[in-house]
C-alpha cells in the first residue's frame, strides 16, 4: 500500500497552558504491516485530561511524550491490512496509537471491539478506560456502599458524568456533582440523575457543598484537586473515604501547587485518601462491560459525547476539554477528515 497519514507531534513542551505552537501536524509516510502486524484505519481518537502531563519531561505513572515524534492515545479503528491471522480485515479494534489517521502495531496491541454490543467510539468512553475509571474509583478505591452520600467533582466530563450515574446504581443515598456554568449544573440533574449540582463559579464552594449535602459526604471523587479536594475534606463524614482520580485544576500550573490547608481533619474523622491509575485495575474491565453494557441497553447509563470533526482539530478539542468546553466524552472523529 502507498498511503501517508497526518500525525501530531508535540515540538515543545509547554509553560503553563499549552499553545497551537506547541504542536506540528506532520504528513509521514505509512509503512506496510510485516508479520504479526496490522495496518489500522483510525476512525475515533480520544483526548483526555491525563495528556496534559504527559507534555512535560517529568517522571509519572506513564511516560512522557517525545518532542519531533507521533503523539499516542485511546484510537479506535478499522483493520485495513493485516498480517496476523488473529486479526483479519476489516476487524474493529481499540488501541493506543491515536493522535494519527493510520496506525500500524502489532496485532497484540489490537483489542477486538464488540460493535453489535455499542457503536465502535464507546469503547474509547464509557466502556472503555474512562468507565472503568469511574466503576474502579467508586467501588474498589472508594468502596462505596449503598447509603452512602458521594460526592463527585468534574462532573460534567468524561469519567465524573459516569461516576455519578453509577453512585446512583449501585445505591448511593445522595449524589452531589461539582461543574462550571449553571448549563451544565443543569444538566447534572435532568440528564444524569444527580441529587444537587454546584456550580464552582459562582464562588462560595464551602457553603454550597454543605448546602448541596447537609449531612455531610461519606464519599469524595476527586478529579480536580485544589479547592474542590479542599472543600471536600471540610464535609466529609467520619470514616469518609476519597478517590483520588485527577487534579485537573492543577495541570496547566507552572508551579506546583499548595495541598488543601485543612489536610489535619482527615486525623481526627479517620479518613481514607487513595490515589488510583487505571492501569492497576484492568483485570476489573470484563466485569465491568458486562455490567455497564446492560445499564446502557436500559437507559439506566446516559452515555454524552462532544464529537470534533477530522485530524485537523484534534489539539483545538484538547485545549477546549481542558478549559471545560465538552460535555462527556471528547472525541475526534478522523473520518471527519
Amino acid at each position: 500500500m502507498s498511503l501517508t497519514s497526518r500525525e501530531w507531534h508535540l515540538i515543545a513542551r509547554p509553560t503553563g497552558e499549552p499553545a497551537a505552537t506547541d504542536f506540528a501536524l506532520v504528513v509521514a509516510q505509512v509503512p506496510d504491516p510485516e508479520p504479526g502486524q496490522v495496518l489500522v484505519r483510525n476512525d475515533w481518537m480520544s483526548v483526555d485530561p491525563y495528556m496534559r502531563g504527559r507534555m512535560d519531561d517529568t517522571e509519572s505513572y506513564i511516560p512522557p511524550f517525545r518532542l519531533g515524534e507521533p503523539m499516542d492515545g485511546g484510537a479506535v479503528g478499522t483493520v485495513i491490512a493485516s498480517r496476523a491471522e488473529s486479526v483479519p480485515e476489516g476487524t474493529v479494534v481499540r488501541h493506543f496509537a491515536g493522535w494519527r489517521e493510520y496506525a500500524v502495531l502489532p496485532s497484540a496491541d489490537a483489542h477486538r471491539v464488540d460493535t453489535e454490543l455499542a457503536p465502535p467510539q464507546t469503547y474509547l468512553g464509557v466502556l472503555g478506560s474512562t468507565g472503568l475509571t469511574a466503576y474502579v474509583g467508586l467501588m474498589e478505591i472508594a468502596r462505596m456502599k449503598p447509603g452512602d452520600v458521594v460526592f463527585v467533582s468534574g462532573a460534567a466530563g468524561a469519567v465524573g458524568s459516569v461516576a455519578g450515574q453509577i453512585a446512583r446504581l449501585l445505591g448511593a443515598e445522595r449524589v452531589v456533582g461539582s461543574t462550571g456554568g449553571p448549563e451544565k449544573a443543569a444538566r447534572l440533574v435532568e440528564s444524569y440523575g444527580f441529587d444537587a449540582a454546584i456550580d464552582y463559579r459562582r464562588g462560595g464552594l464551602p457553603a454550597q457543598l454543605a448546602e448541596a449535602a447537609p449531612q455531610g459526604i461519606d464519599v469524595y471523587f476527586d478529579n480536580v484537586g485544589g479547592d474542590h479536594l479542599q472543600a471536600a475534606i471540610g464535609a466529609m463524614n467520619r470514616y469518609g473515604r476519597i478517590a483520588l482520580c485527577g487534579a485537573i485544576s492543577q495541570y496547566n500550573a507552572p508551579e506546583p501547587t499548595p495541598g488543601p490547608d485543612n489536610l489535619a481533619l482527615a486525623i481526627g474523622k479517620r479518613l481514607t485518601l487513595r490515589g488510583m491509575i487505571i492501569g492497576d485495575h484492568l483485570d476489573m474491565g470484563p466485569l465491568y462491560v458486562r455490567q455497564a453494557a446492560g445499564w446502557l441497553r436500559n437507559g439506566s447509563l446516559r452515555a454524552d459525547e462532544t464529537v470534533v470533526d477530522g485530524i485537523g482539530n484534534a489539539v483545538d478539542a484538547f485545549q477546549s476539554l481542558m478549559r471545560g468546553g465538552n460535555m462527556g466524552k471528547m472525541l475526534v472523529h478522523l473520518t471527519g477528515r
